[in-house]
């Protein structure tokens, strides 16, 4: 039952009709009793720190923030994590009392999704194919979860820059080493579903490159299927697909919000709907 008590939490973004963020959290909090409603909330370009002046104004709990606000956020804020600051972008915002900080799950979230999925990555090489905020994110987080991170990117500035925030355990590579990967990440939009029917046909890279026993992880969820997973599939490859990241993400922001446990499986049957 919505009180006058009940927190509210939403998502920012531009557009933003499409999140599955509201049904992925609304029913983790009924899931687990929690007083928490979310919504998503349109904000365009170039508002983002009026968003978040609304946030101590409404005395909301807190913000998931996605594109195009990721960076735009952060002068807003009081304070942002260590992994914000290292990433140079900030995915959610909690607020405590007025005092508002901003966080960056993307990172944690992939390896909770991959944890879901029973697969362990310390001690693995793993594979990001792609340089931007996302692949970012995965290079930071599997590289302090202990993996051999190798950076492959068309534009070798960028891939160089990705791979710095993975410190001592994170290199620039090249396609060719596919074989020698224990997991390969599509860290790019390469496959997305767009207004080009052809787009949706195009893989990053060739899948059978990779060794038996390989998993295949790609961060598209729209489709849920894409080209490579589908051709990884074909060849006995374990596959991951976008929801796991995307779920992840939202995992970790709602028990930094609410304080109860995530409930992971509730979450990813929501956001498939």
């Amino acid at each position: 039952m919505i009180t006058g008590a009940t927190q509210l939490a939403a998502v920012i973004g531009w557009p933003v009709e499409h999140s599955r963020s509201p049904a992925i959290h609304n029913a983790a909090a009924q899931a687990v009793g929690a007083d928490l409603v979310y919504t998503a909330l349109s904000v365009a370009p170039g508002d983002a720190a009026h968003a978040v002046q609304a946030v101590r104004t409404l005395g909301l709990r807190g913000l998931s923030v996605t594109m195009p606000h990721k960076e735009d956020v952060i002068p807003a804020l009081d304070e942002i994590t260590p992994v914000a600051q290292v990433l140079g972008a900030v995915n959610h915002i909690t607020n405590t009392n007025g005092h508002l900080v901003g966080n960056n799950t993307d990172g944690e979230g992939f390896l909770l999704g991959l944890e879901h999925h029973g697969v362990s990555i310390d001690g693995m090489t793993v594979g990001v194919v792609g340089a931007g905020g996302a692949a970012r994110a995965i290079i930071h987080a599997c590289a302090n979860a202990g993996a051999n991170v190798v950076v492959v990117a068309r534009n070798q500035d960028r891939a160089q820059s990705a791979a710095a925030v993975g410190g001592r355990n994170a290199r620039v590579g090249s396609i060719d080493e596919l074989s020698t990967m224990g997991v390969a990440v599509n860290a790019t939009p390469v496959g997305m579903a767009t207004d080009d029917p052809t787009a949706a046909l195009q893989t990053p890279f060739d899948p059978g490159a990779l060794a038996t026993g390989a998993v295949v992880v790609d961060i598209v969820y729209n489709p849920l299927e894409t080209e490579l997973l589908a051709d990884a599939r074909r060849r006995g490859l374990q596959c991951i697909d976008g929801l796991a990241m995307l779920v992840g993400q939202a995992a970790a922001q709602f028990e930094t919000w609410t304080g109860y446990d995530a409930p992971f499986g509730v979450m990813m049957d929501a956001a498939q709907v």
